[in-house]
């Protein structure tokens, strides 16, 4: 990506990042961490409903498909939704690594217009990673997975506990998710980017 941050620059001291043993298997639906989660979540009638799926190595691609909600100028995609599906594909990432994360900082580039009704297809993967300091770069094409580039973004996640959602959520969801009966359920709204 051009003109990208130093800040997004992983330090020289920084490691390939490591798949974790228990991650989902290449190929295998990731699946919403969070129902009311916009980018990924089945709860929310205007959101991306963003389906992901594990890769190689610490590797994810999704796909969302641009819905007449989703627009900002007249039949084309808003910036905002785009840099969200880009946001929501990286924190899918750390679902790999096992690691509870938050988005720190993301930069994008938008290279073409996403008409309404576009299939966005995304592929996201982690480069590098420096203590809490997990750094990523995805890009999103439309026509099919090979298609021509649309957006890209580079990003800065940092690794974070429970506690930041605990502390920093609403209480009426927090209390319903730390509620839940569902181990899998109550422990996977806390894996992803706020």
């Amino acid at each position: 990506m051009s003109g990208t941050s130093p800040v997004l620059q992983p330090p020289a001291d920084a490691v390939p990042p490591v798949r974790h043993p228990d991650a989902p298997a290449p190929g295998e639906p990731l699946g919403s961490h969070y129902a009311e989660c916009f980018g990924c979540g089945d709860g929310q009638p205007h959101g991306l409903r963003l389906e992901a799926r594990a890769g190689e190595g610490v590797s994810v691609t999704a796909e969302f498909t641009v819905r007449p909600a989703h627009q900002g100028a007249p039949g084309l995609a808003h910036g905002g939704v785009l840099a969200t599906a880009l946001d929501e594909t990286l924190g899918s990432l750390n679902w790999l690594l096992h690691t509870i994360a938050v988005t720190g900082r993301l930069e994008t580039d938008f290279q073409r217009p996403v008409p309404v009704g576009t299939t966005l297809h995304l592929a996201a993967e982690v480069t590098a990673v420096s203590g809490r300091k997990i750094y990523s770069t995805a890009v999103g094409r439309i026509g099919g997975p090979d298609g021509p580039v649309a957006v890209r973004a580079d990003a800065l996640f940092v690794e974070v506990k429970v506690d930041h959602f605990v502390e920093h959520g609403r209480e009426e969801e927090i209390r319903a998710v730390l509620d839940d009966p569902d181990q899998v359920r109550r422990a996977r709204a806390f894996e992803v980017n706020p």
